[in-house]
């Protein structure tokens, strides 16, 4: 049975460092460690009663290597888990978007998500570079607040579903 307030990040960032920056807001709220992909243990998920999956963007989906350290994951039954990203591009539709591959790769292990973040992160792929970049100095502190309050949110209803 997993502990009901031990949580996890498992977060691939390597570009700019943006979704570890956010990352680490989560990390400090949940108290929670941060490990890779290639860090991760699959059999370790079990201690967990939250687990946040986290990469950037890249081709609309997340990075391969989360995408393919799911695919090794144990089936589990009640752990929550939520999923955030940085992306060159941000909004609703998008979040939903970007998010499918990883969400179904999840939801198909019996992880339950309890909720999406998503904000926007400097971009230098491709030719944006020769600009560069797009969206320079993001996540902001703006972000980073805003990273901060998803995670106060998670833990605060993670608390007041174990009190039931």
């Amino acid at each position: 049975m997993p502990n009901p307030m031990k949580s996890l990040l498992i977060v691939f960032s390597y570009h700019h460092k943006n979704t570890e920056k956010i990352a680490k807001v989560f990390a400090k709220v949940l108290d929670a460690p941060i490990k890779t992909p290639q860090q991760l243990n699959p059999d370790e998920l079990q201690e967990y009663s939250l687990i946040g999956f986290g990469s950037g963007i890249y081709g609309e989906k997340h990075h391969k290597a989360l995408l393919n350290l799911t695919d090794t994951l144990l089936q589990v039954t009640n752990i929550k888990a939520f999923i955030f990203s940085t992306s060159a591009l941000t909004g609703e539709d998008k979040i939903a978007k970007d998010h499918a591959p990883l969400r179904k790769k999840l939801q198909s292990k019996g992880y339950i998500i309890v909720n999406e973040f998503q904000c926007k992160g400097f971009n230098t792929n491709s030719f944006m570079r020769f600009f560069g970049g797009m969206n320079k100095g993001r996540p902001n502190a703006e972000d980073l607040k805003h990273a901060e309050e998803f995670a106060q949110n998670l833990k605060q209803n993670l608390h007041a579903h174990n009190k039931r």
